[in-house]
This record gives structure tokens, C-alpha cells and sequence, in this order.
């Protein structure tokens, strides 16, 4: 990083208003080690973990996210501020546990079985962890018992699952079949999404929502969430 001179820019010399747009240009840049650097001089200049984590990192990632939507930032460039993201999160994460910080959900995501990619996966899992979601990556080639797992472990809002192949595609719906057999679909938030899939193939397996790509799944998360927490809400005015 260098300033308007050529020289390298020092984060401390910066009032903390410019230290922060300059950590949303960083997070762009994916700048890792300079990320990490603006988070723990904000942390030393007396701001609490989740006013770092939503001011700094998540407004960061939120201008990413939109960029790579509109199709101005691809792939490489994305994963590259999700990792300087992670810097970021490395020395916030012990803060936000010990102070009971709530994230904006919890998302466990997966890819199916038989089928072992992840470049997708990862990307969506590291922007929704961008936006403010605790999510818990389970890998690749997922049997079903694998997802029920760790839904009764993490008792997360959103499954997530993804698949690469034609071939693995409907293992989805063997999934989402299950958690009816067990009484358990209405409990989560399904979204699925991959290469092959589109919106007519989400309705047809069962899930809530089909996610082209990371941004819109990150746009759809925070809507399905707040839509699901505002029900019980209106469910109540409607009955008294």
C-alpha cells in the first residue's frame, strides 16, 4: 500500500475516520496484512470488536460484494478480500465470543455428496462471514447424515448446500426429503446453488431459495433471516 507520493502509507498516521475508508480500500485490494494492521489500531484506539467488525470489515466487504455482483470484481479478486477479511476476523473473533456478540445469523454449508468441489462453496461461506454470519463449513461430499449432524450440533438458521456436478444435483433433494421425514424442514432456512442449478430446480427439490452466485446469497440470507424473525412478530398481532 503507498500513498499519493509513492511512499508507503502509515495506518497510524491516519484520523480514524480515513484509517477506516482506507481499510474498505485494503479489503478491495485484498490486503491482508494491512487489514489486520487497521483492525488492531482501531481495537488500540478504544473501538469495541463489533464496531470494528461492522464499520470496517463488513461495510468493506458490502462494497465487494456489490461490485462483484455487477460483474466489475470476479472471482480471484473476491476471494483475495475474503482471506484479508480473515486477518481481520482472527483477532476479532476471541473479542466478539467474550463480550456475547450476536452475528446476523448461523449458516452450516456443505457441498453434496459425490461431488467435490469448492471453490463456490468456500466463496460463499467466506463472504457470508463477511457479512456478519457465523458459518460453519462442513467440506465436500456430504452425505445427508453428515448435514443432520451438524444441524444438531449448531442448530444453525441457514443449510446451505452446493453442488458442481449434474450428477449430484438431486442428491439435494434427498436431503431436504430427509429433514421432512424427521419433522425438521420447517426448523431451517434451505438455499442451495451452483453452476448447473437455477431457480426452477430450487423450487422443485424443496429449498427456500436458489443463489446464483455469493452476493445474492448473502442479499438473500439477511432477507430470509429477518423475514423469518419477523413472522412469530406478525403471527401475533394477527391473533390479538
Amino acid at each position: 500500500m503507498a500513498d499519493d507520493n509513492g511512499g508507503d502509507l502509515d495506518l497510524n498516521s491516519l484520523e480514524t475516520p480515513e484509517l477506516v475508508e482506507q481499510m474498505h480500500d485494503d479489503l478491495y485490494d485484498g490486503l491482508a496484512a494491512e487489514i489486520a494492521q487497521g483492525t488492531q489500531i482501531l481495537l488500540d484506539r478504544g473501538w469495541p470488536a463489533d464496531k470494528v467488525l461492522n464499520e470496517a470489515l463488513v461495510e468493506g466487504m458490502r462494497i465487494v460484494g456489490v461490485d462483484f455482483r455487477d460483474g466489475i470484481l470476479f472471482v480471484p479478486e473476491v476471494l483475495l478480500a475474503a482471506n484479508a477479511m480473515k486477518k481481520g476476523m482472527e483477532l476479532l473473533r476471541p473479542l466478539l465470543a467474550a463480550c456475547d456478540a450476536e452475528p446476523i445469523g448461523k449458516v452450516v454449508i456443505g457441498t453434496v455428496k459425490g461431488d467435490v468441489h469448492d471453490i463456490g462453496k468456500n466463496l460463499v461461506a467466506m463472504m457470508l462471514e463477511g457479512a456478519g454470519f457465523e458459518v460453519i463449513d462442513i467440506g465436500i461430499n456430504n452425505p445427508v447424515e453428515n448435514y443432520l449432524k451438524a444441524l444438531e450440533e449448531h442448530r444453525p438458521d441457514i443449510l446451505g448446500m452446493s453442488a458442481l456436478l449434474t450428477t449430484t444435483m438431486p442428491y439435494m433433494k434427498v436431503v431436504i426429503d430427509t429433514l421432512k421425514e424427521k419433522g425438521l424442514r420447517d426448523d431451517y432456512i434451505v438455499m442451495v446453488g451452483g453452476a448447473p442449478l437455477n431457480e426452477t430446480f430450487g423450487k422443485a427439490v424443496g429449498a427456500d431459495a436458489y443463489c446464483r452466485d455469493a452476493a445474492m446469497a448473502v442479499e438473500m440470507a439477511k432477507s430470509l433471516i429477518a423475514e423469518r424473525r419477523q413472522a412469530p412478530s406478525l403471527r401475533r398481532l394477527a391473533s390479538a
